[in-house]
């Protein structure tokens, strides 16, 4: 009973150590099989010598032990073990009995980011403990050994633990053990006994892995320990965010946001201009404040001229009118009336005469209404004096863009009427050619010939017939 009592009270102390735990799966349950070896005044060696053994591989022994770890170098734990324990020699040396021992113990583990990497499966460790030994009697042995009383005991041993995953690990442990006493061989010598064991073990890890956030992941795999409540979260522990632009989706206000789009802190896309389209989107993204935008970010342009509305001074333009950078009509001459109503666009006018300028309309039949443009017998060639005479009605067409003119060709009574005819006709033509090639359209010109059939002079003189080969021209304004 005050074996059993002495075990209870180290099972609770060692409790008190490991309920300050807090890292993941705290808490392993060895189970060990393995044999144990006398050292003692008979002889026999505690690590390798088998050959003074009742059997084979030395005396049979089973062991629980329970570990917890305390931080990266250390590990806390209790061991019980059960099982043969003697030497057999010859007929006066020998003895056995059975063997119960309990000890608490530390590891000092290398893979403690010191000496070795902690993230290594592989484990090496010292182990030094401190317990108790009781023996019993095996039966048809009696004799064999002196079983009263109860050891301390210190086992010092050396292991190497591998962990094949987070919830089961393979162990060999080796175990020197000083005693007490010095009787249990029934020899005293006056150097205490010691026995060894070597045990094999298979690990297993107690309780489930440490979620601090509780979001399913165990801490020691959660790259975000401190994942909020009831988020949502990936394989790493880490808040989904599902269009990838580094806004978990419980903080993203925009949780669809197009790959590679930069985010505020919302993550939504960034506005730079803040007119309500996204600078991926926005062709226009420095709009000044305030101004209104189209879909494409840019300011509206109501009359399609160039000039957002927000700068148009004109902002009802007729659609295609050149404009200024104002957005108003260009007015090429400045008097006022826009180009694209002006009818004399580069020179002043006024409204009145459709932007052209009023002039003496009597000067201006005098400039075009000439007394006629000459041609030489049976040609129609311009020439040179009347190039002189064209040229001035030209510059009062081109001026004066309304006026329209009327161009008769004739000839003199000689020759045959028919052919005089068709040379009136290629007499006022040619005059037609001048004025178009000059820059007069050729929409404000009709022409006519009446060969010899309106002379304005007496065909029968030399000088007569000279006037009759003419071309007039008459303007209509």
């Amino acid at each position: 009973m005050k074996i059993k009592t002495l075990l209870l009270v180290i099972l609770i102390s060692f409790m008190q150590f490991v309920k300050a735990q807090t890292v993941d799966k705290p808490l392993a349950l060895g189970i060990s099989i393995g044999s144990n070896k006398y050292a003692g005044d008979l002889g026999g060696n505690a690590l390798t010598d088998f050959t003074h053994s009742q059997y084979i591989l030395g005396y049979f022994s089973g062991a629980v032990s329970l570990t917890s770890y305390l931080n990266p170098s250390f590990d806390l734990g209790i061991m019980g073990g059960y099982g043969l324990y003697g030497i057999y020699t010859r007929l006066d040396q020998k003895f056995m009995s059975t063997k119960f021992e309990s000890s608490l113990f530390a590891h000092y583990k290398l893979n403690n980011g010191y000496i070795f990497s902690s993230k290594s499966s592989i484990s090496p460790f010292l182990s030094l403990g401190l317990g108790i030994a009781s023996y019993g009697k095996v039966a048809n042995y009696e004799t064999w050994a002196d079983t009263k009383g109860v050891d301390f005991i210190v086992p010092i041993g050396l292991g190497i633990k591998y962990q094949i995953n987070d919830n089961i690990a393979i162990q060999y442990q080796y175990n020197y053990n000083f005693t007490s006493s010095d009787n249990h061989d029934k020899v005293i010598s006056g150097g205490n006994d010691a026995f060894g064991e070597h045990l094999f073990s298979v690990v297993f890890g107690l309780g489930k892995l440490k979620d601090t956030d509780k979001d399913g992941v165990a801490d020691k795999y959660d790259l975000c320990p401190n994942t909020p409540a009831g988020v949502k979260v990936d394989a790493k522990g880490c808040p989904i965010d599902s269009d990838n632009d580094g806004v978990a989706d419980y903080l993203d206000k925009c949780p669809n946001t197009p790959s590679g789009v930069k985010v505020d802190a919302n993550g939504c896309p960034i506005d730079s201009d803040n007119d309500g389209v996204a600078d991926y989107l926005d062709k226009c993204p420095n709009t000044p404040t305030g101004v209104k935008v189209d879909v494409n970010g840019c300011p509206i342009d109501s009359d399609n001229d160039g000039v957002p509305d927000y700068l148009d001074k004109c902002p009802n333009t007729p659609s295609c009118v050149k404009v200024d950078t104002n957005g108003c009509p260009v007015d090429t001459d400045g008097d006022g009336i826009p180009d694209y109503l002006d009818k004399c666009p580069t020179v002043p006018g006024t409204v009145a005469n459709n932007g052209c300028p009023e002039e003496n309309k009597v000067e201006v039949k005098k400039v075009i209404e000439v007394d006629g443009i000459l041609f030489a017998t049976g040609k129609y060639t311009i020439t040179k004096t009347s190039s002189l005479i064209l040229n001035k009605a030209v510059s009062v067409m081109k001026a004066n863009p309304t006026y329209n003119l009327e161009i008769d060709g004739h000839t003199d009574s000689k020759g045959n009427a028919l052919n005089n005819l068709e040379l009136s006709i290629k007499r006022a033509n040619s005059v037609a050619k001048y004025f178009v090639k000059h820059g007069v359209d050729a929409t404000r010109l009709s022409l006519s010939g009446f060969g010899q059939s309106l002379p304005v002079a007496d065909n029968k003189t030399d000088e007569g017939r000279a006037k009759n080969r003419r071309a007039e021209v008459k303007v209509n304004l």
